[in-house]
Parts: structure tokens; C-alpha cells; sequence
């Protein structure tokens, strides 16, 4: 390790660093020049296995920034490891349409391995990544061919440590026995309103051994230490993930703001000129000299090199494990079925029953045609119903498992599974009672923000829920999920539009589904073929009963609200169209001529029935229409005494009408 050549690779990190944040006023310094030695090492120093010229080579290390405030210390290694980033999108740090956001995007930036910004997630994350790594490791290798023996390294301070998805993920982490995943722990005993001792006082070593990690303190600054740190955490496979707990000066090379509260942020940007001299830097801004950028290139040359030699053992794999090899293409390529709809088998005609056992029965099916499906459940596979039958539970002891038991771990969860979803050779869902969506919104939203193809199951959906009362009751939570942007909500009302739901969430590419089954029974839609159904939920919107005659009024509805709109139907008379409505967002996807086709504006008595809050509905039955909904909180009774109680019945949709 040449430390001279990084000691001027970290100086100029933090130069290009202060110059980006001075030039848009706007970031956080304390970071990018706290770590700037740690990233010298990962970088410039051996300690990440990467090729700039293929940033998604299957077996390099991950690294994760979870401190995403520090993006400046993410994109500076980036563009001087030779990465697709340019100088000119440093300069361009916090503009509109530029490579360098204020918090790292997946998808954005070539390097960036997960969206991170919101404490803590980056931890999770990493989580995923890493258990993503061992069961490919378990699936795929060979004993003749290694293909996957990556590390996952993930750099977070005081702040991810504080908030409640690190933990979780961490506990999981040391029990399931992640050996490939490594934090760095960025410990300057700063955070961003005071100096840490405001708000904590724990011991970090013995936390984390609590947990079941490896845990080691160095100085921050000592290359060398830090380098061997790494270099023992990757080499030890002793079935513990690593922590390497690196104190650190926050805003080192700002005398005026570093080691306190100030050199947090953007504060310290004012004294780039005086900060540049002082660093050893010359007056010339966004500055890399020739040897570093000589360095960072041999640097490239290695790990093309390294990227060479494992292609040439990932064709040889290849080549004598076929069937294996077609599997892992599918899985990064996110191939599915094209005709997994139809390839679901089909239930028998009138079967009804709870639409969380149906999909029960529906995964199994997939599980089959999808490989790649991972799933798991907060501690509730009795209850969510998602567990795949005879494919193992994934642990220390059995990495190769298709469920992942989570325990009592929402947020962790959804942190998880958007890890594993980063990665892109697995498909995750996650599953958890409809109400405790709220624990792990936070990734939920990161996914539809990143678009990654993770799929939520979430079981008793309404006051059906019964008797377990008010606390277990979402009547909200259905709709505050619809309104996140690229999040599919589907709510299907029988056994085949659930199997609908199912495909419709693998199929999709692009954005996370959630799928809210019921705990109570539901009759089966009769009239319909069973393509009918899934074809609809794929559509998100369709025609259920069909007016005879002239069309005087639409009744819409989805989920099990949708028997009752079919009964009022039969009272009300032949000019009634039913609508069921299983998800709005593929609904409103749809082109203007098939949503006209199924609700017509020329008519306006159209009247919504749902056991949730009324307020979304509107948009479908406008100002002339009436919505019948639950817009308080639900009760402790038996579920079905509960939807009468609160109005959830054909009675008052007829009642509506007339």
C-alpha cells in the first residue's frame, strides 16, 4: 500500500469535497473529510474489489454509504477511481439533472449501490445485500468454481447507529451469521445538534458483540490500521459479520469546525480557501493531480484484471452447469414468465375463502415458476400464509433457504428486502399484518422510489380483522399507502384475483407491489372466467356484473367490499354496473379509452363502497357520487359484526342509491 500517493488522494477527496459544497452552498463536510483515509484505502488501497469499466461485475465488493448526507465522500472516490463520473457532474454537486444528487440514487450514478439519506437504511440494506451474497454463494457455487465470494462493506455513523432499522437489521444480521457483511463505523462523536454524549452513551464493542458481530476500535486516520482491520474482517469466515469501529475527526482539514456540531454540514465551506492551503492543495479548485490520477488508474487495471480472470471461470461455470447458469441469468436479467398468469393453477369454481390462504395456495405455484422468489414474514408465517413448502429456511446453517424468518422486525424487514432488491439476483417479499405497515413505511417508500421489484404481503386488511380491535384495525393504512408514488396497491376480492395479484407482482419490473389480503372469508365471483379475474387485476380495473340495458349506475369497490356491491346489484336492478377495483394505480395506468369503457362520464350515479376511509375514492365517482367508508377508527367485535356496525353492507350501498 503506496500510504503516500493516498495521504494526497485523501487530501484532494476532501479538496474536491469543500469545493462542491462551497460551490452550491448546500451539503454536509463532515463526513467526506472525516473519512477521506478510509476511502483513500477502499479505493485507492486494495480494501474494495472492483472494475470501474463494469460497476455491476457480479462478485465485486458492495460498498454502501448509509450516512447518504455524505454523498461528497461517495462521489469524490467515485469519479477518482474511474468510475462514469465526471469532474464536471462533481461540479455540478446538487443540480438539477446531475449524476451527483444531494443523497446517493440508485440508478443514477454509476457506483451507487443503494438510495440512502434517511438514517439507517444503508445498514439494512447492506443487510440484504449480504444475504442476497451467501445464498448466491450457497446456490451457485460450485466445487470446481467459485463465482461469488464478495464482501459487503457498509459505512454509517452515530446517526444510522441511533435509529431502530439499524438494529433490527443488525440482530438479524448476527443471528443468521452474515460473515460476508462489514460495517465501518464512522464513531466521531458528533451528530448534528450537539456532540453525540447528548444523546447516547453506549458502549459500541460490547453492542455489537451482544448481537453475535466481531467488533475492533481503530483510529481512523492510521491507513495502515484500518487496512489490516479490513483485511482481517474479510478473511475471517467465522460465521459472524464485522464491525470496524474507526474514530474519526468529523470535518478534519476545517480547523475552524472540525470535531464539533458545525462541521456537520455546509458550515465549514466558508473557509474552503484557508482549508485548500492548509491541505496542501493549490489555488486551483476540484484539483487531482497526475500521480493520483496515475495511482487510481493502475488501481483500474488491477481490478480489470481481477474482473478477467473471474469471467473466465464464470463461462467455464457456466458452461458445465447450464441449468444453474440459465437460473442466475434469469434472475439478473428479471426474467419471468411471460405467461405466469395463466400458468397458476387454476381454483375450482365457487371456492371462496380468506384471500390471505389463497395466496397461500398461489405462492407455492410461483415459488415453482419464479426460482429466484425469496420470502419471509415478521414472525407471522401462521398467520401471513407465505411460506414456500419444502424449500428450506434461510440461516447460518442454510444459506441456500427460501424463507427468512425476520422475527419481530418490520422496519428491518422492508430495509432488507430493498438490500436484497438492490442486488438484482433475487426477487424479495416480506410479509406482516396490513397495520404494521407503518413500522416499515420509511422502506417502503425507498423502494418505489428506487424502483426495485419487492413484493409486500400483507394479511388482514380491514375491521375484518375483528375482534383484536382498533390496534389491529387499518382502516387507514390501505390508502395512506396508495398515495406513495410507483407503489401498486392491490387489493383482490376472490381466490383467482389474488392469484392475479400474485403474477401481477412478479411480472412487474419497475416499482414494488403490495398486496392486501383478507383474514375473513370471501365468497368466489360467479359469471366470471377465472382469466376474467387475474386478467382485470392486471388491468386494476374491470367490469364484474354488467348492466342489462340502459347503464343508470356504477357501483365500484374493491377487496371484499366487492360481494357487496354484487348483492346490492341484484336488489337495485338492471341498469347497475359493478366494478371491482383491486388496484388504482394499474387502473390509472390504463389508456383513456379502456377506463372510459369501464366508467363511462355519462354516468354520474356511481357510488364506492370500501371498509377504509372514504377519501381517495372520490377521484372515481366524483362530485354528484357518494362513498360509503369508514372514516374513523374500527371496533373490538367479530369482524363481521364490525363491517355491519360501521356500515360496510349491501344494505347501504342500496340505501345510497335510492
Amino acid at each position: 500500500m503506496n500510504q503516500e500517493i493516498l495521504s494526497q488522494a485523501a487530501a484532494q477527496a476532501r479538496g474536491l469535497a469543500i469545493d462542491a459544497i462551497h460551490a452550491c452552498s448546500s451539503g454536509h463536510l463532515g463526513l467526506p473529510l472525516g473519512c477521506a483515509d478510509i476511502g483513500a484505502v477502499l479505493y485507492g488501497g486494495g480494501g474494495l474489489r472492483f472494475n470501474p469499466e463494469a460497476p455491476k461485475w457480479l462478485n465485486r465488493d458492495r460498498f454502501i454509504l448509509s450516512a447518504g448526507h455524505g454523498s461528497m465522500f461517495l462521489y469524490s472516490w467515485l469519479h477518482m477511481a474511474g468510475y462514469h463520473l465526471s469532474l464536471d457532474e462533481v461540479k455540478n454537486f446538487r443540480q438539477l439533472g446531475s449524476e451527483t444528487p444531494g443523497h446517493p440514487e440508485f440508478g443514477d450514478t454509476a457506483g451507487v449501490e443503494a438510495t440512502t439519506g434517511p438514517l439507517g437504511q444503508g445498514i439494512g440494506n447492506g443487510v440484504g445485500y449480504a444475504l442476497s451474497g451467501k445464498r448466491a454463494a450457497a446456490k451457485f457455487n460450485t466445487d470446481e468454481h467459485t463465482i461469488f465470494d464478495h464482501h459487503v462493506i457498509v459505512l454509517h455513523g452515530d446517526g444510522c447507529l441511533q435509529e431502530g432499522v439499524a438494529r433490527e437489521s443488525i440482530a438479524f444480521a448476527g443471528h443468521t451469521g452474515l460473515d460476508n457483511l462489514i460495517l465501518i463505523y464512522d464513531s466521531n462523536d458528533v451528530t448534528l445538534d450537539a456532540m453525540a454524549e447528548v444523546t447516547q452513551s453506549g458502549d459500541a464493542e460490547g453492542y455489537f458483540r451482544s448481537q453475535g458481530w466481531d467488533a475492533v476500535t481503530i483510529d481512523g486516520h492510521d491507513m495502515e490500521a484500518f487496512a489490516a482491520a479490513l483485511e482481517k474482517a474479510k478473511a475471517d469466515d467465522n460465521g459472524k459479520p464485522k464491525v470496524i469501529i474507526a474514530k474519526t475527526l468529523i470535518g478534519k482539514g476545517i480547523p475552524e469546525v472540525a470535531g464539533t456540531a458545525a462541521g456537520h454540514g455546509e458550515g465549514g465551506a466558508k473557509f474552503a480557501e484557508s482549508a485548500r492551503k492548509g491541505l496542501g492543495l493549490p489555488e486551483e479548485t476540484f484539483y487531482v493531480s497526475d500521480e493520483v490520477k496515475k495511482h487510481f488508474a493502475e488501481v483500474a487495471e488491477q481490478g480489470k484484471s481481477e474482473f478477467l480472470q473471474w469471467q473466465s471461470t464464470y463461462e467455464a461455470w457456466a458452461q458445465a452447469n447450464p441449468e444453474l447458469a440459465t437460473e442466475l441469468r434469469a434472475g439478473v436479467r428479471g426474467e419471468i414468465p411471460s405467461d405466469l398468469l395463466d400458468r397458476i393453477p387454476a381454483f375450482d369454481d365457487g371456492e371462496g375463502g380468506a384471500t390471505r390462504a389463497s395466496g397461500g395456495v398461489v405462492i407455492q405455484s410461483v415459488a415453482k415458476l419464479v426460482p429466484q422468489l425469496l420470502t419471509g414474514s415478521a414472525d407471522l408465517f401462521g398467520s401471513t400464509k407465505n411460506y414456500i413448502k419444502d424449500a428450506g429456511d434461510f440461516g447460518a446453517d442454510n444459506p441456500d433457504g427460501r424463507n427468512v424468518w425476520f422475527g419481530i422486525r418490520e422496519h428491518g424487514m422492508g430495509a432488507i428486502c430493498n438490500g436484497i432488491a438492490y442486488d438484482g439476483i433475487f426477487r424479495a417479499s416480506g410479509a406482516t399484518f396490513m397495520v404494521f405497515a407503518d413500522y416499515m413505511r420509511g422502506s417502503i417508500r425507498l423502494a418505489a422510489l428506487a424502483k426495485l421489484p419487492v413484493t409486500y404481503i400483507f394479511t388482514h386488511d380491514s375491521v375484518g380483522v375483528g375482534e383484536d380491535g382498533p390496534t389491529h384495525q387499518p382502516v387507514e393504512t390501505v390508502s395512506g399507502l396508495r398515495v406513495i408514488p410507483n407503489l401498486d396497491v392491490i387489493r383482490p376480492a376472490d381466490a383467482e384475483e389474488t392469484a392475479g395479484a400474485f403474477a401481477a407482482a412478479m411480472l412487474r419490473t419497475d416499482g414494488p407491489t403490495l398486496l392486501a389480503l383478507t383474514r375473513q372469508g370471501v365468497p368466489a365471483m360467479t359469471g366470471l372466467s377465472h382469466g376474467e379475474r387475474r386478467e382485470g387485476v392486471i388491468r386494476g380495473g374491470y367490469i364484474v356484473r354488467k348492466e342489462k340495458g340502459e347503464l343508470t349506475t356504477l357501483l365500484l369497490a374493491s377487496g371484499s367490499e366487492v360481494q357487496h356491491a354484487l348483492k346490492a346489484a341484484e336488489e337495485l336492478g338492471d341498469g347497475v354496473r359493478v366494478v371491482s377495483m383491486p388496484c388504482f394505480e394499474r387502473f390509472d395506468r390504463q389508456s383513456d379509452d379502456y377506463r372510459e369503457s369501464i366508467l363511462p362520464k355519462s354516468c354520474t350515479k356511481r357510488i364506492a363502497i370500501e371498509a377504509g376511509v372514504t377519501g381517495l375514492w372520490w377521484k372515481y365517482v366524483g362530485s354528484e357520487g357518494k362513498v360509503i367508508g369508514i372514516d374513523r377508527f374500527g371496533l373490538s367485535a367479530p369482524g363481521g359484526t364490525a363491517m355491519k356496525e360501521l356500515g360496510i353492507s349491501a344494505e347501504s350501498i342500496v340505501a345510497a342509491a335510492k
